[in-house]
């Protein structure tokens, strides 16, 4: 892989459509992506990676506000760790709490199952 991706390449790469990159570089989720003399975005493998974190934070379910905070948090100073982990075990306690609730969900889908077979079967 070359070390710079245009936004069509990225886009494949991460299943984001390009208005998402886009709007993830706007709203500060992503940071500023370089460009080339022609003025289309060329992405690094950074940029990349950092993409798809956040793609990962948002598919679970993270607001864009917590998103936001995390992305923006500094790692070089204990506030900034402190707030990058307050976000995150939030996020980890609502992610088990709904976790919690599928399982729940599906145990009980489980049973329907089972009795419509049950039914199929006499």
């Amino acid at each position: 892989m070359s070390s710079e991706l245009t936004i069509q390449q990225v886009a494949e790469k991460t299943g984001l459509s390009p208005h998402t990159l886009r709007y993830y570089e706007r709203v500060g989720l992503i940071p500023a992506i370089g460009r080339a003399s022609s003025g289309h975005r060329q992405y690094a493998r950074d940029d990349l990676d950092r993409i798809e974190f956040v793609a990962r934070l948002r598919s679970t379910g993270m607001s864009i506000a917590d998103v936001q905070r995390y992305m923006n948090s500094p790692l070089d100073g204990s506030e900034g760790v402190s707030e990058r982990l307050g976000i995150m075990e939030a996020h980890r306690d609502r992610l088990k709490a709904r976790i919690a609730e599928l399982e729940r969900f599906l145990t009980r889908i489980e049973g329907k199952v089972a009795r419509y077979r049950e039914r199929l079967t006499r």
